[in-house]
């Protein structure tokens, strides 16, 4: 059920205080503490008397945000208008906490909750023992009301002021109560609801978007299955757009065969370290915090323990089974970003400078692995059936030594050709054949084509799925392509470009609501924005992605503080509402054409260089592509002015591509 109890005013006021909490209990689907007894003995109680002198209205307790894995305390309607009432009980004080939280449940009704779309929608902190403050009513453009507080004496003048000054349609109980309800959750809200047992169904969204994402999950566990029938090893290569929900589908399976039998348990692999760290963080938070709601308080290492095992960096498992027979307890690996699994040059880089590992360098050398090709090996040493679930993006690649899609067939080809190869034909592209051919990729293997292995629709972006595709001929220079797309959807995902750093701050900071989340990009390239103000520290310690991602407006490591600025190597595979992305003269138009650069030191005095490396084109590219597909709701491009006595910052390195930019119907600030 939606709700842990619902029922026309009138049935509510008849209805005994213990008969509703015994309905809340019945429903409730977690341990009930008697903390959450006594807060809902009450509410029902204070809100007894304070609706009573109304004359109609619904009201349902604890009303379910399956996106956010959360509950409203109540949900009252009332002359066509929602009222979100979230409870503090026994606090004297209204915080930006409080108002924070009840909008965000706003936010998540008004965008995700059919039924809601166009409704007046009112966020009330409730602080029953607080002095009362005065509060004014107004709306923002969406009609959602400025969140507010009241006491518990004050909640009906509050209903009854807001009913007098907005009129609204009146509402269908029955269908409001059963809307459709279509959320795309990021990443992270996901992964808690997973691993808190949620169903990917609950938290998804019911279009064609999610229906192929759906699809996709049903296909591979048909694979699975088939191997297990069968006695048969395979690997399935997963494709999509950025942001369609790649990472999600391996989530989710390793969700479903976490906990499975010891014969089809399943692993969610990444070499991501950002992503990984923000996940498992993320995690770990919302356990104790869930716990501490249940009455058992855990420590954050007693949860890291539990969720280590469910998503782990790929070193670790590689680690593991390096220089040793030992069959791995997993029978299907799901490999997140397989794309950029490394070369045979990288991978023994990394194992002599490894001291856990230390094996010789001759031992090293002789191993004729590539990262891909040793992953595979360790899975091949199961004697009857394993799969492999790579989940690949195309045109990530990001960094040296990334061996990219050709990697695996090559490694396949070379030492497992009785393997099952599932793909679809999506990845007859450039992005994943680089310098190959669809020929060349799969000769020798025993290929299998279904077209349902690629997410096609972008989830991140739950405003435009069309982003992706604007960012993708943007990078192409396909101007008329770009043109074209970006009309579509400008007016739900708003794109701006400015030449002023506290215009693009102000932007964002005026946009976001409650707790939507926004940040500052630049490429790890990007060498001369320090000037004005930009700067990405190089080393390893310049930014802590989980404090960045996770941690509240207060904390000057928060990407909310505008100060830490975030790379393509922090970014990928994560996401926020809205993005400042900074743009340096790496890349720039010349002549009509991008062009590729990097600083370089050895020149006297030092300068811009050109990219010579094909491989470096492609990672710097790349780059800008992570960096602009971040944003869910919309993103401003900071493009700075250059100046005439800094040769690494003339003018028209940046006003060629200012110009560019504005020419796609990019509007500026």
């Amino acid at each position: 059920m939606r709700s842990y109890y619902s029922a026309n005013l009138s049935d509510f006021e008849n209805d005994s205080i213990d008969h509703i909490l015994a309905k809340m209990v019945m429903n409730n689907v977690y341990d009930l503490n008697d903390l959450q007894r006594d807060a809902w003995i009450m509410e029902i109680t204070i809100l007894k008397n304070e609706l009573m002198g109304f004359d109609e209205g619904r009201i349902l307790f604890e009303y379910t945000i399956p996106r956010m894995g959360k509950r409203v305390d109540v949900v009252f309607l009332h002359k066509g208008i929602v009222f979100l009432l979230e409870f503090k009980t026994g606090s004297e004080e209204f915080t930006k906490a409080a108002y924070n939280q009840v909008l965000d449940y706003a936010l998540d009704l008004k965008n995700f909750h059919s039924e809601s779309h166009s409704r007046i929608i009112v966020p009330i902190a409730v602080s029953t023992e607080a002095l009362q403050s005065e509060y004014n009513i107004y709306l923002y453009e969406d009609n959602i009301v400025h969140p507010f507080g009241v006491n518990g004496n004050n909640i009906w003048k509050a209903i009854d002021a807001v009913s007098e000054q907005f009129e609204a349609t009146e509402i269908d109980y029955v269908s409001w109560e059963n809307s459709e309800y279509m959320p795309t959750p990021t990443i992270i809200e996901a992964a808690q609801a997973l691993y808190g047992n949620h169903n990917v169904k609950d938290i998804m969204r019911t279009d064609a978007g999610a229906q192929n994402l759906t699809l996709t999950t049903s296909t591979i566990k048909q694979i699975i299955s088939d191997s297990k029938t069968t006695q048969k090893k395979s690997i399935i290569f997963v494709t999509g757009v950025p942001g369609a929900g790649k990472t999600l589908v391996g989530l989710n399976l390793a969700s479903d065969l976490h906990n499975s039998s010891d014969d089809e348990h399943a692993v969610f692999l990444s070499g991501n370290h950002p992503l990984v760290t923000v996940l498992q963080e993320a995690l770990v938070r919302d356990k104790v915090v869930q716990e501490a709601k249940n009455g058992n308080k855990i420590s954050k290492d007693t949860a890291r323990r539990e969720v280590i095992s469910f998503i782990q960096m790929i070193y670790h498992y590689r680690n593991y089974h390096f220089g040793n027979d030992i069959i791995p307890r997993e029978k299907i690996a799901v490999f997140d970003e397989s794309q950029r699994a490394w070369t045979h040059d990288e991978m023994a880089s990394f194992m002599l400078k490894n001291d856990k590992i230390r094996p010789s360098e001759k031992f090293v050398r002789d191993l004729n692995f590539s990262e891909p090709g040793f992953l595979i090996s360790t899975m091949n040493r199961h004697t009857d059936w394993a799969v492999i679930v790579c989940l690949v993006g195309g045109g990530q690649e990001i960094n040296r030594g990334e061996a990219g899609m050709p990697e695996w067939f090559d490694s396949l080809r070379s030492s497992f050709t009785d393997w099952n190869v599932y793909v679809t034909s999506q990845i007859d592209d450039k992005e994943y054949l680089r310098d190959r051919t669809w020929e060349e990729l799969t000769a020798g293997l025993n290929v299998h084509v279904d077209g349902n292995l690629h997410l096609s629709t972008s989830m991140r972006s739950f405003r435009s799925e069309k982003v992706s595709d604007f960012v993708k001929k943007l990078l192409d220079n396909d101007l008329d392509g770009a043109k074209a797309v970006l009309q579509k959807f400008i007016d739900k995902y708003p794109i701006f470009i400015t030449r002023d750093l506290e215009t693009a701050k102000n932007w964002v900071k005026e946009k976001s609501r409650g707790n939507e989340r926004y940040g500052l990009f630049a490429s790890s390239n990007a060498a001369r924005l320090k000037p004005r103000g930009v700067v990405y520290a190089r080393d390893r310690n310049s930014i802590s992605p989980e404090k960045w991602f996770l941690n509240e407006k207060d904390d000057i490591r928060s990407s909310y503080f505008l100060e830490a600025v975030a790379s393509e190597f922090e970014t990928q595979g994560l996401e926020l509402d809205y993005a400042i992305v900074a743009w340096d003269a790496d890349l720039r138009i010349e002549n009509g054409q991008w062009q590729y650069y990097k600083m370089s030191t050895r020149m006297n005095p030092p300068n811009w260089s050109p990219i010579r490396s094909a491989n470096n084109i492609t990672y710097l590219v790349n780059a800008y592509r992570v960096l602009l597909t971040r944003a869910r709701q919309g993103f401003i491009i900071y493009l700075p002015e250059g100046v005439d006595y800094d040769l690494t910052r003339i003018p028209e390195y940046y006003d060629k591509t200012y110009r560019y930019l504005k020419s796609l119907g990019i509007a500026e600030l």
